[in-house]
C-alpha cells in the first residue's frame, strides 16, 4: 500500500508513555495534520517515524517497506523529509550555502568552497524563490526574521526532493502574512503530487489546509476524519478543543 502507515508503535521514556500502542494510516497524496493537546506524543510520534528516536515497540512503513528504527539519514533516503518545531539552520552561514550544505549533509566545508556543483547552485537559488525569499539568498540566516527561517527550512527540506513531508509547527511563532505564504506553498506542493503530515496548534490553519486530521491524547489516535468531522467530535471537544 502506498503511504506511511504506522502500528502499535510505542516509546517511552522512563515510566512515561509518550506513544502509547498508536496505529495510524496516512493518506497518501493528501494534506494529513496530526493535532492533540501538548505533551499528547505528536513530537515524539514524528520522532519515531523520521528515525530521530528509536521506538520501544511497533511498525513503520513507508510503501509497504519496514522502515522502523532506522537512522535518520537513511529514511530521508527513503523520500521522507520533514522539518523541526524550532528551526534547524545554520546561523552564520547565508540562505544559500544552508540550502548547499542541506543538499550534502556534514559537509558545511565543501558548501562553503568554490568549486560547489552549479546545479546544486541552481537549485537552492531555484527553491529560495520557490518560496520568496531569493532576495535574501546572500544573507546570513541569523538576520532573518523567525518566519524567514521557518521558510529557509521548507527550500532545505525539498533540496533533497522528497515525496513525503513532515512539518513540526510550520506557523509556530510566524505572522499572518507568512502563514498563508506557507500555506499556499503546501497546497501547491501538495497538488504537484507531495503528501504533507503537519503537527500544528492553530486550529484555523488545520481546517483550512489539511484533507485528513488525526487527533492524539495521551500518545495515541482518539478521532480521525475530515476536518469538520474531527472539529465536531465529543472526543476530539473534551480533550482538545475545550468542548
Amino acid at each position: 500500500m502506498k503511504g506511511l502507515r504506522v502500528a502499535g508503535l510505542t516509546k517511552s521514556f522512563g515510566g512515561v508513555r509518550a506513544v502509547d500502542d498508536a496505529s495510524v494510516t496516512f493518506q497518501h497524496g493528501r494534506i494529513n495534520a496530526l493535532i492533540g493537546p501538548n505533551g499528547s506524543g505528536k513530537t515524539t510520534f514524528f520522532n519515531c517515524v523520521t528515525g530521530m528516536v528509536k521506538p520501544d515497540a511497533g511498525i513503520v512503513t513507508y510503501h509497504d517497506r519496514d522502515i522502523t528504527g532506522r537512522g535518520a539519514h537513511k529514511i530521508a533516503h527513503e523520500g521522507i523529509g520533514r522539518s523541526f518545531q524550532l528551526c534547524r539552520v545554520f546561523p552564520r552561514l547565508t540562505a544559500v550555502e544552508n540550502l548547499l550544505a542541506a543538499v550534502r549533509p556534514g559537509s558545511i566545508v565543501r558548501a562553503l568552497a568554490p568549486a560547489r556543483l552549479k546545479s546544486d547552485v541552481d537549485r537552492a537559488l531555484e527553491l529560495l524563490t520557490r518560496v520568496g525569499i531569493e532576495h535574501l539568498a546572500d544573507v546570513e540566516a541569523r538576520d532573518l526574521s523567525y518566519g524567514q527561517q521557518k521558510l529557509l527550512e521548507l527550500a532545505g527540506v525539498l533540496m533533497a526532493d522528497p515525496e513525503t513531508i513532515l512539518l513540526d509547527e510550520p506557523a509556530g511563532g510566524v505572522n499572518p502574512a507568512l502563514i498563508e505564504r506557507i500555506g499556499v506553498l503546501v497546497r501547491e506542493l501538495n497538488a504537484e503530487g507531495r503528501t504533507f503530515l503537519i503537527v500544528e496548534h492553530n486550529m484555523d490553519v488545520v481546517m483550512s489546509l489539511s484533507d485528513h486530521v488525526v487527533v492524539f491524547d495521551r500518545g495515541r489516535p482518539i478521532a480521525e476524519g475530515p476536518p469538520d468531522v474531527v472539529r465536531a467530535d465529543p472526543l476530539v471537544l473534551a480533550a482538545y478543543l475545550g468542548g
